[in-house]
C-alpha cells in the first residue's frame, strides 16, 4: 500500500490553489474547474470543491472544519521560508514561528485560508534526517 494523496475539500478551490501556489512555489494541475493537484515527489496535495462530495457521499467532508490534521512540507530552510511567507500578498496566519522541536526538526506552523494547519519543517539532527530516509 502507498499513500499517494491528501485532499482538502473547500468552498473556494481558486482561493486555495492561489494560496498553495504562492506558499509552495508549485504550479497546480487543473484537470477540472472543481479540482486541482499539487504533485510532489512523495505525495500529491489535492484540492476539491465541496460540490465534488456529491460524487462520493454528500456531507461526508465539511469544508473549513479540520482541527486535527496537519499538512507537512519538508523545506530546505524554515527560517528563510518564514521570512518569505510573511511578505506574501496572501500571507498566512502564523500559528508558531520557527521553533526547534524535541525530535530534531525546525518547524513553522501556519494556517491556510480554510483554517487547515500547515507545517514547514527542516530536519536539523542526524536522527531527524534518518527518519526521512527511504
Amino acid at each position: 500500500m502507498q499513500l499517494v494523496s491528501v485532499r482538502i475539500i473547500t468552498n473556494d478551490v481558486n482561493r486555495l490553489v492561489e494560496f498553495y501556489e504562492q506558499v509552495t512555489g508549485l504550479d497546480a494541475r487543473r484537470p477540472a474547474e472543481q479540482f486541482a493537484e499539487f504533485v510532489g515527489a512523495s505525495c500529491t496535495l489535492a484540492i476539491g470543491s465541496a460540490e465534488t462530495m456529491t460524487l462520493f457521499s454528500a456531507g461526508a467532508a465539511v469544508p473549513e472544519s479540520n482541527r486535527t490534521a496537519i499538512l507537512e512540507f519538508l523545506v530546505e530552510d524554515v527560517d528563510r521560508d518564514y521570512e518569505r511567507l510573511t511578505g506574501l500578498a496572501v500571507a498566512p496566519e502564523i500559528v508558531q514561528k520557527p521553533t526547534t522541536m524535541p525530535w530534531g526538526n525546525r518547524s513553522l506552523l501556519f494556517r491556510d485560508p480554510d483554517g487547515n494547519l500547515v507545517n514547514f519543517f527542516t530536519p536539523l539532527t542526524d536522527d531527524a534526517r534518518a527518519r526521512l530516509a527511504r
